[in-house]
């Protein structure tokens, strides 16, 4: 909901960091890295060590602040590159959800996961159709964070690193938080669907 300010502040930690250690690294190359390091926490989750999770969990969402910041500091953005950071995203935004559920799969887990991939699918459809359409007009939406048009919602990143942190803190109310986040993901996406019906008549 506030990402746009949020970023302007993680620039500013992280520009540093960018220049210092990342300087011979491409954008893409932090990209993937990033997906390793998520992989590993949910490994972690498998093993039910929630900490070390939640650690590397902390350090793919630093990765992933960090390739999008050395693309920009060092000139090295592209349609590519942004793709694929998105589609890692999703990677890893699915096998966590997923990881808690292996572990302790109950049958309100497996309803709540459902639930919540529901609501996922729902939103993606919401925005990325949007987006087409919006480069079809040469239009913006007022908030291109990343390497498509995305209308501002509820839940964006801030929101969502907010809620996996705590599936790791709190892994037995996991159907609650998957119930809860997937309700909120399903308004961001009506708030998107109510964008495209006041701007695209």
């Amino acid at each position: 909901m506030r990402d746009s300010v949020l970023r302007q502040k993680k620039d500013q930690l992280l520009t540093p960091v960018a220049r210092q250690l990342f300087a011979k690294i491409h954008p893409t190359t932090l990209s993937w890295i990033s997906l390793g390091v998520g992989l590993l926490s949910v490994a972690a989750i498998v093993d039910r060590m929630y900490w070390i999770g939640l650690v590397l969990w902390l350090g793919n969402r630093t990765l992933d602040g960090l390739d999008g910041l050395v693309a920009r500091i060092y000139d090295k953005q592209t349609d590519l590159g942004g793709y694929i950071d998105l589609a890692l995203d999703f990677v890893i935004y699915l096998t966590v959800p997923i990881a808690f559920v292996f572990i302790n799969s109950t049958q309100a887990n497996l309803w709540a996961l459902v639930f919540l991939f529901t609501a996922y699918v729902i939103n993606l459809l919401s925005w990325t159709t949007l987006s087409a359409i919006l480069e079809k007009r040469r239009v913006g939406a007022g908030s291109h964070l990343t390497s498509i048009e995305m209308p501002a919602g509820l839940v964006e990143g801030a929101e969502t690193i907010v809620f996996y942190t705590l599936f790791y803190l709190l892994p037995d109310y996991i159907a609650y938080l998957f119930v809860i986040m997937g309700a909120l993901v399903l308004f961001t996406a009506s708030q998107r669907i109510w964008w495209a019906y006041r701007n695209l008549n």
